[in-house]
Formats: C-alpha cells, sequence, structure tokens
C-alpha cells in the first residue's frame, strides 16, 4: 500500500490536475449511480438496496381453514410455519367476500363501491387518467413487476394484463426464481387456485380428511353430505399449503429469500354456503402473515418474529403500504392506511365491508367491524340469503342443506339461511365467532349499534358508496352524463348522496311513521329517491294498503327498477295481475332491468308459467350472461 504523503509534501501541477481528474470522475460515478438507482435502472449486484416483495395470495379459504389461526383440525403445516417465521395478523379483513370486485379494490387502492365495480362480473371503466394501478407506481421506482396466474380486476377500459411484466417461467410453468436475480427489486404475485370454492364442488366421497372429525360451524345441520364437503374442502386447502411451501422453498434456493419480503392472504372468505359472498366474518375475515428478513428487521411490526399483530388490516390498505415499503410514490386517489414500515399511518379503529350482486342474483349489505364487533346494515331485507345461485349450488353442501331445510328439519338456527333478513344486525365476535346471536334489539347494546351505524354512514358519504342506486340505474346516470361511476358519485348535482343516504333510512326503518314521506318521495324527481320510495312502501305490506293507487301509478314510472319494486308491492296486496302484466312488459322490452325483475318474480314466488315466454326471449344487454343462467333455469 502506497503510504499517504506528508503534510509538507510538495504537490506538483501534474499531480494535482491527477487528483482533481479523479475526483471529477469519481463525483461523477457517485452522481450517476445514485440517479440509476432513484431511477430503479441500476441493478445491485447482491443486495438490493429496497426489499423485493412476494405476495402470496390464496383463493376463498378463510381463517378457519389455517392452523395458527386456531382451528386444531385445520391442515396447513407450511402456512404455520411462515406463521413462526413472521407475523400473523390477527384482525385483517377483505373489502368485499368475493374476488372480482376485491381485485378492484386490490389494484387501485380505490373501494369498489367508491368505483362502482362492486357488482360481481360488471366491468365498469374509470378514469384511468385518474387512477393508476399500484404496480404502474412500483415501475417508476424500478420494480419488475409480475402476476402469476390472475388478474380479474372487474374493470373496464384498460387490459388487466397492461400494468405487468412478463413472468418468469421455468421449463416446468412455475415462476424462475433464478431468473429473477437479474430483475431485483421485484414485487410478484403468485396467486393459488387449489383452495378455490370450485374445489368444493363434484363427488365428495374418498376424502383423505375424516368427515367425523371436522368442526361444523353452527348454522350448518349435521349431515353426512355437509360433514363430506368440509372434508374434500379441507383436502383442497392441505393441497394448497403445500404449493405455498413449494413457492417458498424456490425462493430460498435461489438464494433470495433473504432480501425478500412475503405475504401470505387469502383473497376473501369462504368457502361453504354462508362464507364467501356474505358479510360475516366466514366470508371476510382472512389470514395475513408478513415474513421480513433480518436486514430489514427495522420493519418489524413487532419485538420478534412469531409475534402475533393484533391491529385492524383492511384489505384497502394493502396496495397503499406495499407501495410504501417499496419508496414508491402514493397516488391521491388511495382510500387506504400504511400499516407496516416507518412511513405507517394510525392503527385503524374500524374497517367497512360491502357487497352487490353477485352473478345472477341481488342482494346488497354494508358491513362495519371493529376488534369485536360485527356490524351488518342489509339494504335489501327483503331477499334471503339463501338464493339458489347456480355455482355455489353446485357444492353438494348447499342442495343437502336447502332439501333438509324445505323438509322443515331445520331449527332457528340452521333455518335462518334461508329466510329474510333484518335491516340490522350486531354480533360480538368474542363470544359469537359464527354470528349467530344477534345483538341489534337488545337495549344493552343500543350504544354500540348507534356507533356502528354512524360510522357506516360517515364512510358512506367520505368515499362516495355509489351502492345507493339500482346496479342499472347507476349505470344510466353515469352513462347519461358522459361520465364513468367513479366521477359521477363525486358530483352532488348528480350523485345527492346525502338524499339518498336519508331516503335509504327512511325505507329501511320499516315504520308507518314514514309513510307520508315515502308517499311524497314516490314523486321525487330523482329516480333513486324513487326507487327508495318504492322499497319503503313494498317493506310496509299491509300498512301501504291506503297508498295502492300511488303504487299503482308508480307502474309507469319510466325506472324500470322502481316499477319492479311497485309490481311487487301491489302484487302482495292482491293486485297480482296488474303486476304480472309490469313484470312482463319489462322483459318483453329487453329492459335493462330484467334481471331484476326475474328475481322479482323468483322472490314472489310466483307461477313461473305467467313469465315463461317473456324470459325466454328475453334479450337484454346488462348482464347478458348472467341472464342466459336465469333463462337455463327456468328452461329446466
Amino acid at each position: 500500500m502506497t503510504p499517504p504523503l506528508p503534510i509538507t509534501s510538495k504537490i506538483t501541477p501534474a499531480k494535482a490536475r491527477q487528483v482533481l481528474v479523479c475526483l471529477l470522475l469519481a463525483a461523477h460515478l457517485f452522481f450517476s449511480a445514485s440517479t440509476l438507482l432513484r431511477q430503479g435502472l441500476l441493478l445491485a449486484a447482491t443486495t438490493p438496496e429496497r426489499p423485493n416483495i412476494l405476495w402470496i395470495t390464496s383463493e376463498d379459504n378463510n381463517i378457519q381453514w389455517v392452523g395458527c389461526y386456531g382451528n386444531p383440525n385445520a391442515d396447513t403445516p407450511r402456512i404455520d410455519k411462515l406463521a413462526e417465521e413472521g407475523f400473523r395478523y390477527t384482525h385483517c379483513f377483505a373489502t368485499t367476500p368475493v374476488c372480482a370486485p376485491q381485485r378492484s379494490t386490490w389494484i387501485t387502492g380505490v373501494h369498489a363501491v367508491s368505483t362502482g365495480t362492486h357488482p360481481m362480473r360488471s366491468r365498469y371503466a374509470i378514469p384511468h387518467h385518474q387512477i393508476p394501478y399500484y404496480p404502474d407506481m412500483l415501475h417508476k421506482v424500478g420494480y419488475t413487476c409480475f402476476n402469476h396466474n390472475k388478474t380479474d380486476y372487474n374493470i373496464g377500459g384498460r387490459a388487466d394484463g397492461d400494468c405487468w411484466d412478463e413472468t418468469p417461467l421455468n421449463a416446468a410453468g412455475n415462476v424462475d426464481f433464478e431468473k429473477l436475480k437479474k430483475n431485483q427489486p421485484f414485487f410478484a404475485v403468485i396467486n393459488i387456485t387449489e383452495s378455490h370454492e370450485s374445489r368444493a364442488h363434484g363427488s365428495v366421497e374418498d376424502t383423505k380428511h375424516d368427515p367425523d372429525r371436522v368442526e361444523l360451524a353452527p348454522y350448518h345441520p349435521d349431515l353426512p353430505e355437509i360433514r363430506k364437503n368440509y372434508a374434500k374442502y379441507q383436502d383442497a386447502v392441505r393441497r394448497m399449503d403445500s404449493l405455498v411451501g413449494d413457492v417458498l422453498d424456490a425462493l430460498a434456493a435461489s438464494g433470495l429469500a433473504d432480501d425478500t419480503i412475503v405475504i401470505y392472504n387469502s383473497d376473501h372468505g369462504g368457502v361453504l354456503p354462508r362464507s364467501k359472498r356474505f358479510l360475516f366474518d366466514t366470508g371476510i375475515h382472512c389470514p395475513l402473515i408478513v415474513r421480513i428478513p433480518e436486514k430489514f428487521r427495522s420493519l418489524y411490526p413487532s419485538a420478534q418474529p412469531g409475534d402475533p399483530v393484533e391491529q385492524i388490516v383492511s384489505f384497502i390498505d394493502m396496495p397503499k403500504t406495499w407501495l410504501a415499503l417499496a419508496g414508491a410514490t402514493i397516488p391521491r386517489t388511495m382510500q387506504g392506511r400504511i400499516f407496516l414500515g416507518p412511513r405507517a399511518e394510525s392503527e385503524r379503529e374500524y374497517m367497512v365491508a360491502y357487497r352487490g350482486r353477485m352473478d345472477e342474483r341481488y342482494d346488497s349489505g354494508r358491513a362495519v367491524r371493529d376488534k369485536r364487533y360485527l356490524y351488518i346494515r342489509n339494504l335489501m331485507p327483503y331477499v334471503p340469503r339463501g338464493q339458489h345461485l347456480a355455482y355455489l349450488w353446485r357444492a353438494p353442501a348447499a342442495g343437502a342443506w336447502e332439501t333438509h331445510h324445505k323438509a322443515g328439519k331445520t331449527d332457528v338456527v340452521t333455518g335462518r339461511f334461508f329466510q329474510n333478513k333484518p335491516t340490522e344486525e350486531l354480533y360480538d365476535t368474542w363470544h359469537d365467532p359464527y354470528s349467530v346471536h344477534n345483538l341489534a334489539d337488545d337495549p344493552m347494546h343500543e350504544k354500540k349499534l348507534v356507533q356502528m351505524r354512524k360510522r357506516l354512514r360517515d364512510w358512506q358519504q367520505k368515499y362516495f358508496d355509489a351502492g345507493l342506486l339500482p346496479e342499472t340505474e347507476m349505470v344510466r346516470r353515469a352513462e347519461s352524463n358522459g361520465t364513468t361511476i367513479y366521477e359521477m358519485v363525486r358530483d352532488e348535482k348528480i350523485y345527492p348522496i346525502d338524499r339518498l343516504l336519508d331516503a335509504s333510512e327512511i325505507a329501511l326503518q320499516q315504520s308507518s311513521d314514514n309513510r307520508a314521506k315515502l308517499v311524497s318521495m314516490l314523486s321525487d324527481s330523482d329516480r333513486g329517491i324513487r326507487y327508495w320510495a318504492a322499497v319503503g312502501l313494498f317493506l310496509l305490506r299491509e300498512e301501504a294498503r291506503n297508498n295502492i293507487a300511488e303504487l299503482r301509478h308508480a307502474l309507469d314510472d319510466p325506472d324500470d327498477e322502481v316499477a319492479a319494486m311497485a309490481a311487487w308491492a301491489i302484487y302482495n296486496l292482491g293486485d297480482k295481475q296488474a303486476a304480472r302484466k309490469r313484470l312482463q312488459n319489462i322483459l318483453k322490452k329487453d329492459s335493462s332491468a330484467s334481471l331484476k325483475a326475474i328475481n322479482i318474480i323468483k322472490w314472489m314466488n310466483d307461477d313461473p308459467e305467467y313469465y315463461r315466454d317473456a324470459l325466454l326471449s328475453c334479450q337484454a344487454p346488462l348482464q347478458a350472461a348472467y341472464l342466459k343462467r336465469m333463462q337455463q333455469q327456468a328452461r329446466q
């Protein structure tokens, strides 16, 4: 090594020029490297400055199917091991209990019910110039982003795969982590479908897990078909767990585990009847495990790996958090909270979930969940939860349960699924994890009920709940104003949200004291207000008999959703022929409300022969695929 020059050494002009050139070159290289790193264009040789992020999702399983969440019969050794190495979040909830609207929320960081993408398989457009997808933001800071085998964003106007890089695969068709060494930092989504609802369909014989050992939810009758269906799905979850293990093994074998944050969660709850699609914990309470390498221990949410983390996490929080961990810019449109890392925001007191139309069947509700209580507000209390939905009924448990109920063999708990709902429900999940005992009418819980009710209304106002209109009117109103649903609901002149919330409250109170208000609302200039008026008068049933003339007049309403509800109301009041004629007319003219009309005919339990010809010839464009499904059922 050359010794340093003594302080007294003489520096010649030539040496000075050499030193100056070296310093300038070093400065140039330093600033160039810094710029490239900021832009994500310079690859780190072995240790990325920012973490790789691997997000493993599984489909349809709630916490009851994962062993580390306390079910002794669950069989998930690899996920349980991941929880020992990482942090298990105990209060993580999906924003909606079905896949496509949930993925809409994930990719945008905006609630699906705030963009109008909450109805299943609808693909309504959003303003893409305002709302980027989170991989867009990761790309801007140099992340390679890929998604292996699941997009399904339920959004129109942009191809689902547009925001993703090509997935590096090996000869077996699995993600090739070796190739990713050249593409760090990376953000990878690997979705595992083995626990999907479809794995509960078909024969339930010869399962690997013992049907006699499964632990049934108290709302399920103890029937052989239901026990076997539990065991069949448990087999599927075990296979899913093995695939999670395969991904983790491949990551470790590549040498990337020490540079990669691993996240595991399901995409919502499920999967047997009364879980997926429903706002109980079985539909929204999901496993979430985050494993953080030692080198990023500053990100730990608790003292040591293996610790449970009890803060509430909503799925709306995830995209915002992933961007924060990557050092990316967070779009102003995102509605969640950062729950992990140095940019973490204040902990939630509660989260909100929602549901709209699921496939060919209509229902609508909202849920508020804090650490203990679950509040559900049913916007269509006149609809039973257990509507015959073609895809759900492919699981043998659904048909067995329905047959058992129709035979009069269910009790007050096991039969409730097939009955109409109350407007409000409140459950103490500490003592009632399966939401069996509704406390909404218990005076001791009135304070909590009022609090949850206010939380929901405040949330609906803040995030512009688009579901206060029927789906057909929501779409029509946006199109007629030349805008997207997202933009429409943010314009008070087009979407008077406070008036719509008030109207829904008046209708759902089911109080005869509101009859005069409802009659007045039936003449309002806003179609949404008139719709809630028709709902409210329908719910009054015999108490609205003195207003049958106004309901008959509403049969001529230009909005077929209003007319359909009025038809159902006068059908119940005895004017069946007028009701049938109006519902037939909706089908004959291929109205966008045709699917709703068919649902109403089913709910009325009227003779289908009155409507068969009109139904089979109907070619309504909105939800055409689901209309065909109802037509197929009518032919059977």
